[in-house]
């Protein structure tokens, strides 16, 4: 199943959903980074909000970032997304292993937290937006949950989850984000309060229900549940050949003709989706005659 993401309201406009199905993104990032499980489920946490939360953006060149600088042994987690739910993402330490939490599932806390979660919008405004908020437990839904409420004022609900199979290839991933509108009735709001605490995991919806739609169904189905839209996501990186080199024009002359002198070539490789760009002696030449 390719994957994608719902876009839905409820109660009268009062609540407005995101749901999605991220197997096959989370599965590629796994590969091409050859994450551990751990960072597995990590990344693909983030690289699913990314892609909800980069849905929710309004202008089609409209850029999100999520970044979580972390002191646990994961290092870091950075994820971009656009309007249109393409996400691409990296961990800093990909081959981060840690024992199963006390509950017996992938320490995905133990493996972030602590830290500081960044949420930066580029939204062709003379500064982006940025918003910070310290982790509250590494679980990288919880944090989300908390720094909607925090730097947006958004009381929101946010469920993010990996499966993994016993190959350590992906399973099932997925999540939703539930959010109310600053109008939403209290009736409204200790009704939506009371299912989301009756759910079961995320990751036991996904198996259980499959799709985004039957998942929002369970939770909203009997609060006038309208799907809007669907949309397609995927893990898709921008990286070219071109843009790496304006990279090295951007590190100056003096360096590059260092290199040139040792008489080696270089390779470069992309954070995002691990690509390798090699450069000869000859072509760093030709990129300082390009670049005089």
């Amino acid at each position: 199943m390719a994957d994608y993401i719902i876009r839905a309201t409820a109660a009268d406009n009062q609540i407005r959903a995101f749901a999605a199905t991220t197997r096959e993104l989370t599965e590629y990032a796994r590969s091409v980074h050859n994450t551990s499980p751990v960072a597995t489920a990590a990344l693909g946490r983030m690289l699913t909000a990314g892609a909800m939360m980069g849905s929710m953006m309004k202008g089609t060149d409209d850029l999100l970032t999520l970044q979580i600088k972390s002191d646990g042994p994961i290092g870091g987690i950075t994820v971009t997304a656009d309007a249109s739910a393409n996400v691409k993402g990296y961990v800093y330490h990909p081959e981060v292993m840690l024992p199963p939490s006390p509950a017996g599932k992938l320490d995905v806390g133990g493996a972030v937290n602590p830290g500081i979660l960044s949420v930066i919008k580029d939204m062709g405004l003379k500064e982006p937006y940025v918003g910070q908020t310290q982790l509250v437990s590494g679980e990288i839904a919880e944090d989300l949950t908390y720094y909607f409420a925090a730097s947006e004022q958004i009381p929101s609900s946010v469920a993010l989850g990996v499966l993994m199979n016993k190959d350590n290839t992906v399973r099932k991933a997925g999540g939703f984000i539930i959010q109310l509108l600053p109008f939403a009735e209290e009736e409204v709001i200790q009704k939506l309060e009371e299912k989301l605490a009756s759910l079961p995991s995320i990751t036991s919806l996904l198996v259980e229900y499959e799709t985004p739609e039957r998942i929002l169904e369970i939770i909203l189905g009997d609060m006038g549940l309208s799907i809007m839209d669907k949309m397609d996501t995927k893990f898709e990186c921008n990286c070219t050949k071109e843009r790496v080199e304006k990279a090295i024009v951007s590190i100056g002359r003096t360096e590059i003709q260092e290199m040139i002198d040792e008489d080696k070539p270089i390779e470069v490789n992309c954070h995002f989706c691990s690509t390798h760009y090699h450069f000869t002696v000859d072509d760093l030449k030709d990129i300082i005659t390009r670049s005089k």
